[in-house]
């Protein structure tokens, strides 16, 4: 069985943010996508625009000094243009480490990312990493 375009589309956007490769990731994403990351610390918001998300992911690397990985777990498309992922995300920052269950949700129109909706396993913690 042949995975699906979407999820196919969401698995090469995990491996190029996993490997750095950001042109990769820009051929993917519309020019004015969204990334939305939940929280009340410096790096939650939204990123508007394939500068300000690409920037977002270049902080986080800068912020863990590289320790930053994201494995994903499964990907689930309902055919309309929506996929939602499960990852594990772990890190390492100022002598604090996070370790937990992440997902995103996509929205997908003409076989781009448009929007990118962050969900996490505990805010609070997640803030406190973050902060």
């Amino acid at each position: 069985m042949t995975e699906h375009p979407h999820a196919a589309l969401v698995r090469k956007g995990y491996d190029a943010f996993s490997r750095g490769d950001m042109d990769t990731m820009r051929t993917l994403l519309a020019g004015d996508a969204t990334h939305h990351v939940p929280g009340s610390h410096p790096l939650s918001g939204d990123f508007k625009g394939q500068d300000a998300i690409i920037d977002l992911y270049r902080r986080l690397g800068e912020e863990t000094d590289g320790t930053l990985r994201v494995a994903v777990l499964n990907v689930l498309v309902d055919g309309r243009g929506h996929a939602v992922s499960v990852h594990r995300f772990t890190a390492d920052r100022q002598g604090r480490r996070i370790d937990e269950t992440g997902g995103l949700v996509f929205r997908i129109v003409g076989e781009k990312i448009t929007d990118l909706d962050e969900c996490v396993e505990d805010i609070e913690r997640s803030n406190e990493f973050w902060g």
